[in-house]
């Protein structure tokens, strides 16, 4: 019986020693979990037996339980390294239509050719998917998709209104609209660009001219002109109507003959902006004028040619300080010029939240959300299932996967930039190895009393 003892007692030391020796060799291994061999003694006697004199069968090594102990964090230059703090894990899938979810903590992660984002593995993470506002559109686990990162933008936007505010100088002389010819910078008294974008995202040059008018002589009046990539485009209403745009004092022709609608500016002698007036000679109450469509030689290339462009000359209506623009005995000025156009964007950086909201930065200054990155928690982690590459399984013992949002409820939080380390003490795993170490020579010197102990008897005579 005393062989038994000794020899459970080396069996328990050795896998003591495996167990620590596991430890130490993954002490640099991104989300690894420590484990902890867990032993009970071995007792059984039968009902007739004395239990008073009973001594014990040996030790049994009962589990060997990982301990889910938060690491420490190691700080990164990459996005797409992430680290939870709390509870959960990531799920990942072998596959992009794979259901089979493997569960870990560790967060090295990057792009495949695909864009999606895998571990080292090869595995993919997965997210919830999200509305434009970035709220999650379902927490079930077997909603998840796996998290994949564009590299464009999607579709462009085209521009419908440009802001501008300027100051015109009031010093300068009027002249003939009729004589007006872009082409020739004496025959308008100041221009300025903005780049604007079609349906395609295509950029195009819009330019405006101003024309101080030498007909007026109770007000200061100019007229505005258009051209977008040196064509001139028609003024308009606001509403997009036009009824008599070849009304002579509201009309701007070229040297060439070529006729071009255009609208007013109208300011009063103390060089405040009064109003602004159609083609048609209609103030117009929102102080915006449009442009025709574009369509024809101006957007040959197939984006939509019905695109207007409206001009907002009063960008804070009903303001204490109306941002307008002025006449004064200044040079011309363009103190705001904005549009609300956008090209095609590409991708230029991600960003991941603390609640695992990932959200694409675009060339375009343009961010759209993407994904959520998910997370998955369990009534008894030490239930999972292990398995290769710092990864688990779900079990009977472990409970049902339940996946969530960080930051809510019991879920922990995403660190971007960040890795999770392993969870082990190196100087106290090289004390248990010397424990171990100890305990494995006590349990082979039993071995050897026993074995010279059955030496002496088998040696009387």
């Amino acid at each position: 019986m005393s062989f038994n003892i000794a020899l459970s007692g080396v069996s328990a030391a050795q896998k003591d020693l495996d167990t620590t020796a596991n430890n130490i060799a993954n002490v640099n291994t991104v989300g690894f979990k420590e484990s902890r061999a867990e032993f009970g003694d071995v007792y059984a006697a039968s009902l007739l037996a004395g239990g008073k004199t009973k001594v014990g069968d040996g030790v049994l090594t009962q589990e060997v339980a990982q301990q889910f102990t938060q690491g420490s964090l190691q700080f990164t230059n990459t996005a797409l390294d992430l680290a939870i703090t709390g509870n959960g894990f990531f799920a990942t899938v072998p596959e992009i239509t794979s259901r089979d979810f493997s569960f870990t903590r560790a967060g090295q992660f990057k792009l495949d050719s695909d864009n999606f984002v895998v571990n080292s593995a090869g595995e993919n993470l997965v997210g919830f998917p999200v509305n434009a506002d970035g709220t999650s559109a379902s927490v079930a686990l077997s909603t998840t998709v796996p998290v994949r990162i564009p590299d464009s933008s999607g579709s462009p936007q085209q521009t419908s209104e440009v802001d501008i505010r300027m100051n015109l100088p009031a010093g300068d002389a009027g002249l003939d609209p009729d004589n007006f010819d872009p082409e020739d910078p004496l025959t308008y008294n100041a221009a300025t660009s903005v780049t604007v974008y079609d349906s395609l995202g295509d950029s195009h040059v819009m330019t405006y001219y101003f024309i101080k008018d030498n007909a007026a002589t109770t007000t200061n009046e100019w007229y505005v002109v258009s051209a977008v990539d040196d064509n001139l485009v028609d003024m308009v209403n606001s509403d997009g109507t036009n009824s008599d745009p070849t009304t002579a004092v509201n009309t701007a022709g070229t040297a060439s003959g070529n006729a071009v609608t255009a609208a007013k500016l109208i300011f009063s002698q103390g060089g405040d902006f009064t109003g602004i007036e159609s083609p048609d000679g209609i103030a117009q109450s929102d102080f915006k004028i449009r442009t025709e469509a574009l369509g024809g030689t101006i957007l040959a290339n197939g984006s939509d040619p019905t695109q207007q462009i409206n001009i907002d000359f009063n960008l804070e209506p009903g303001a204490a300080t109306p941002n307008e623009p002025t006449q004064f005995a200044s040079a011309f000025e363009v103190t705001s010029l904005e549009q609300d156009g956008l090209p095609v964007g590409r991708l230029t950086g991600i960003d991941i939240g603390p609640d695992g909201l990932v959200r694409a930065t675009f060339s375009n200054g343009t961010s759209e959300p993407i994904v959520r990155v998910a997370l998955v928690r369990f009534s008894n982690e030490q239930g999972l299932t292990q398995q290769s590459n710092t990864q688990w399984k779900e079990s009977i013992l472990s409970g049902e996967a339940l996946a969530g949002e960080a930051t809510t409820g019991t879920f922990g939080e995403i660190n971007s930039s960040a890795l999770e380390q392993a969870n082990v003490n190196l100087t106290t795993e090289l004390i248990d190895l010397i424990i171990a170490q100890r305990n494995f020579q006590a349990n082979s010197r039993s071995l050897e009393v026993n074995n010279q102990l059955n030496q002496t008897i088998l040696n009387i005579r």
